[in-house]
Order: structure tokens, then C-alpha cells, then sequence
């Protein structure tokens, strides 16, 4: 008997990473080279808080507009290349969004079918502004089965977006976990769009600057067992390695086990292998069966906030940042209104010595005001500080006149029950197809830690240099958690920076993490590590509390920090550029 004939790979491109991201980059995907479906991720935690403020001043809103916008091209180059579409840029209102496709498609002439997923809002809270559970793949698989040319959802996965269709095209079940896990895998690379193809790469300085000037956005070519091939289209910029895969998979991941509502994909089992120019293989990934319960994401405004920068220049920039703070406290007090909750104070000093422009002679003086009440934070604050221009410090002058303040958001991450939330499948038809969740469970443990290497020999000399020359990193957020993956390209680095880079060794590197909850995730498949270090962003990227509210820099923040690391392992390593 003949074996039956293998399905063809699935090649799913990316055309967005956050809602802002490269407007053309859809245009870019349908003609740059063969697709079967292209994906736009254009949700984060922030969005939501975004939309939901949207949606209060228009309730037919509550979804990415740029979206629409984008397709009044791409949706007859869709059609015109036989590539489905699957988004999530539904945002607080999948029904509204579908609605609006359907209505551009009529205007533009093109013959598509569009169907939607929904169930993800829930009930909100008191106080609270939204509420949304993130859904798997399952609804985007069932309306693809069911022939939609457009498939819109509110808030699912970032991997959901190729689960859905890896698992329509291929007809995996919810127990294909080793599949679906290969999947959230391949789905993770994508979903931040160009930082898989060389943007925001620790090593960038390795690659022809002119390759980086406009990376092409990441496809994947998914194989029915779940192994894929990351690549991007022939003759776009960028550039696709083994270290731009890694550092996209530590991209705000935490331990060996990356919990979804389809799968839990064993990030501990992950193999990447070189295939060819700008062609990364990812195969070996395990999976195991979801937990039971969901990850709902609340937004509600946390208060009111408001900022100042001062500039300070020259001499004495301490004693000017000090006389300015006591001026500015004796100036708030007399006003005779209720101190604010929070103020903070950073001086930043970008100032050098006997510098040959005034702005290279310039400090920065960062001050933040929070408080629940806008009061608190608007007319007291700016006539405090305004009144403040002739009778300071020499050189007086801020970066731009004090405002009025403004709201700041707090995004707040907890467990539902997967059988409590209602995901919907609205098919092109009407017919609404309820996606039962799984029937098997598992909560997701730590599992014990893998073997470590061979330390690197004691007595081999070192020399302090700055982390960064070996090592890679990449950091991001999660609530108010943020995440730095290390990782280093050889086996010597390895066995230096297991043992070397503890929970210690980094707080002592990164002091705002020393009194914080720090864990560290051993991934030896990847050569690295992923730190997750609770609190250090506070209540989330809305409330903006931290000069970096999202962790974008804390990885290159640590790769500067210097340490002793063994000479030979510096040896052909450029020097890092010095600066006075």
C-alpha cells in the first residue's frame, strides 16, 4: 500500500508586531514571495487599555484602525495571491471589525469571506475598563475549516495566530500536543514581526549596516509534525541566524514550560539549526497538555500623572539638581495642597567634561508625579515649576513647558477558568461554533533543573569587560514583571555563563533588581538563561512608572556591565566603543 501523500509545508508570514507597526509591511508580505496565510499581531497590554478608551468615546469602535486602513490595498492583493488573513487586530470589538471588512470589501469589489472569533470579553469589573481572556487557536482553525478569506479575533495568543491555521491546514486535534507545541514555537518567533530578522539584535554591529536599515518582516514554513522553518522573502533586508531566532524565543518568556490555552511547548526542548542563508530549522519541540485555567488581562486608569525635565549644564550639576528639588518641594508646599502621592527624582547624567557643545554639557533632571487625584498633579505641579525659571539655578530651562498631566493605566494579569470563558467561532455563514476547551489538563511546574556544564576552568585568567561582548540578551515586560534572556553562541561561553551569571552575580550587576524576586530558568538547548525579575516595573507599561516602562533596554543595560571574564574567551572580540 502506497503511504499517503505528506501535506504541503504552510508558509505563514507576519506583517505586524504592535499596533503602530511598518504601514506597508502587508504590502510587503502578499508580494514579496509565496504565502499561503499572513498574520497581523497588533495587540499588547497597553493596546487594551488604548481601545477600551477608545471604545468609551465611540462604542462602534474598540479595534485597530490602521488595520482597515492597510487593507484597502491588501485585501485585493490578498484575493489576487490566494493568502488568507488572520488578525487580531479585533481588538475590544471582533463583530464591529469583521463588519467593516465586509463593508471595505463591498467598496473595493473583492470577493472575500470573513468570519470572526469572539468570547475573550468578560465581565468587568468594578473600577475596571476591560477584561479579556486570551484564547487559543481553535476558533481561527474552525472558521478557516469553514472557508473564511479574512479571520478577525479580539484578544487570543500572540501564537494563536499560527496554531489556528498550522492546525486547520495540517487537521490536528487538541491532543497533537507535540504539533501545536512546534507551532506556539514558530508563532513566538513571528509575532514581533522584524525582531526575528535582525531588529533590536544585540550583535546588530556583526551584520552590514546596510542589511539592517529596513529588516523584511519573518514567514515560517510549518511542517505537518510542527517543526518549521524561519526564513523571510528572498531579497528583503534583515537577516534571519541562529542568534536572531534565540533572542526572539527569550522575548518575554519565563522557564522551561510556556503555558498557552492550546499547549504547554517545553521551551527546555527547542532545537535550532542553520538551513541555509537567512534559513533557521526549529524542530524537537515537546508539548504537553494546557492548564486549566486562562490569562485574563484587566485595564483600569490608575490615576493621573505628570513629569518635568530639567536641564542642567556645566559645573555643579549635584548641588544644582539639589537646590532645584528643595525649591521645588518649598514651592509645592506653599501651595498649601494635599502632597502628592509619589514623586521621584532621577538625574541622569549625560554630561561630560569640558564638552564642545552645550547639549553634550547637559544633565537631565527627570521628575514624576503620580496621585489618584488630577489636582494633585496638574496646575500645582507646573505653576511649582514654572515659577521656578528665574530664581534657580544657574542655566535654568526645562525640556519642554509643564503640562497639566495626564492619566496613566494599570494592566493586571489573573487566572480564569478555560470552561468559564465562551470562545466563539462566528463562521462566514453566521452559524456560531462553540470551541469546547480541552478536556485534558495540567498544571505547568517548574520542572527540576537540567544538568549544567563543565565550569570553565578556575584557573584561567580573566579580564573585566563588559558582559555584552560574549553575550547576547534581550529583555521585555510582562504585567509588571519584566524578563532578560542571556544567551551565548558557543559551547566554552556556555560553560562560563552558567555558572558565572547566578540570581546573585545579576543583582549585584543590575542594583534596582537587589531587592527584588529574582528567578533564573536554565535553557542548555539555547545556551542561556532567562531571568524573570518580579515587580520591577510596577503596576505595567501604562502607568509608566520607570524611565524604561517596558524593559526594552534592560538587557543591553546588563551586557554593558562589566566582569571578569576568562581572556580566552575575549580573544577576536572587538572592543566596545569608549566614550569620555
Amino acid at each position: 500500500m502506497n503511504a499517503a501523500p505528506a501535506a504541503a509545508p504552510l508558509r505563514i508570514g507576519n506583517a505586524s508586531g504592535f499596533y503602530g507597526d511598518r504601514f506597508d509591511a502587508l504590502r510587503e508580505m502578499l508580494t514579496g514571495g509565496p504565502l499561503d496565510v499572513v498574520t497581523g499581531d497588533y495587540l499588547a497590554e497597553l493596546t487594551m487599555l488604548i481601545l477600551g478608551r477608545s471604545r468609551l468615546k465611540d462604542p462602534d469602535k474598540g479595534y485597530a484602525t490602521t488595520f482597515l486602513r492597510q487593507l484597502e490595498e491588501g485585501l485585493g492583493l490578498a484575493h489576487e495571491h490566494g493568502v488568507r488573513i488572520v488578525t487580531n487586530a479585533g481588538g475590544l470589538n471582533p463583530a464591529g471589525l469583521a463588519d467593516a471588512v465586509r463593508q471595505l470589501a463591498e467598496k473595493v469589489g473583492v470577493p472575500v469571506t470573513v468570519a470572526h472569533v469572539e468570547g475573550d470579553g468578560l465581565p468587568v469589573p468594578d473600577g475596571y475598563l476591560t477584561a479579556n481572556a486570551y484564547l487559543g487557536g481553535s476558533g481561527i482553525a474552525a472558521c478557516l475549516r469553514a472557508g473564511a478569506d479574512v479571520v478577525v479575533t479580539g484578544r487570543v495568543t500572540d501564537a494563536a495566530l499560527v496554531t489556528g491555521p498550522a492546525a486547520a491546514h495540517f487537521g490536528w486535534g487538541p491532543d497533537d500536543l507535540d504539533a501545536l507545541a512546534g507551532a506556539v514555537v514558530a508563532g513566538h518567533v513571528l509575532e514581533c514581526g522584524t525582531q526575528a530578522t535582525g531588529g533590536n539584535y544585540a550583535f546588530f554591529r556583526e551584520h552590514d549596516a546596510r542589511l539592517l536599515r529596513r529588516p523584511g518582516f519573518p514567514l515560517a514554513e510549518i511542517h505537518a509534525d510542527g517543526s518549521s522553518v524561519i526564513t523571510k522573502h528572498d531579497g528583503t533586508g534583515g537577516v534571519v541566524d541562529i542568534g536572531t531566532v534565540t533572542a526572539q524565543l527569550l522575548y518575554e518568556t519565563g522557564g522551561a514550560r510556556y503555558a498557552g490555552p492550546d499547549v504547554t511547548a517545553r521551551l527546555d526542548t527547542v532545537t535550532l539549526t542553520p538551513d541555509g542563508p537567512d534559513r533557521v530549522r526549529v524542530d524537537g519541540v515537546r508539548g504537553e497538555a494546557p492548564p486549566p485555567t486562562l490569562k485574563a488581562g484587566l485595564t483600569r486608569l490608575g490615576g493621573w500623572r505628570n513629569e518635568v525635565v530639567f536641564v542642567l549644564t556645566g559645573l555643579d550639576i549635584e548641588a544644582k539638581a539639589d537646590l532645584v528639588k528643595d525649591q521645588f518641594a518649598d514651592a509645592l508646599a506653599r501651595t498649601g495642597a494635599r502632597p502628592p502621592a509619589e514623586v521621584r527624582w532621577e538625574l541622569v547624567r549625560t554630561d561630560r567634561a569640558d564638552a564642545d557643545t552645550e547639549e553634550r554639557a547637559s544633565a537631565l533632571l527627570r521628575l514624576v508625579i503620580r496621585d489618584q487625584d488630577s489636582d494633585a498633579v496638574g496646575r500645582a505641579v507646573s505653576g511649582a515649576a514654572v515659577e521656578l525659571a528665574l530664581g534657580s539655578y544657574p542655566g535654568f530651562h526645562v525640556t519642554a513647558p509643564p503640562g497639566k498631566g495626564a492619566p496613566y493605566g494599570v494592566f493586571e494579569a489573573r487566572p480564569v477558568p478555560a470552561a468559564d470563558v465562551e470562545h466563539t467561532a462566528v463562521l462566514p455563514d453566521g452559524r456560531r461554533e462553540i470551541q469546547e476547551p480541552p478536556t485534558h489538563t495540567q498544571e505547568p511546574a517548574e520542572p527540576d533543573a537540567p544538568p549544567l556544564p563543565e565550569p570553565y576552568p578556575a584557573s584561567t585568567p580573566t579580564r573585566r569587560a563588559p558582559l555584552g561582548l560574549i553575550a547576547g540578551a534581550r529583555s521585555g515586560d510582562k504585567g509588571g514583571d519584566a524578563n532578560v534572556g542571556v544567551w551565548v553562541r558557543d559551547d566554552d561561553a556556555w560553560r562560563w555563563l552558567a555558572h558565572e551569571l547566578t540570581v546573585e552575580r545579576l543583582k549585584e550587576l543590575l542594583p534596582e533588581t537587589a531587592a527584588l524576586t529574582v528567578v533564573r530558568h536554565v535553557l542548555p538547548n539555547l545556551r542561556a538563561l532567562n531571568f524573570t525579575v518580579h515587580g520591577l516595573l510596577g503596576e505595567g507599561v501604562a502607568a509608566r512608572a520607570r524611565f524604561d516602562p517596558q524593559a526594552k533596554a534592560l538587557g543591553e543595560w546588563l551586557r554593558s556591565r562589566s566582569l571578569p571574564v576568562p581572556v580566552p574567551l575575549l580573544e577576536g572580540v572587538p572592543l566596545p566603543e569608549v566614550t569620555a
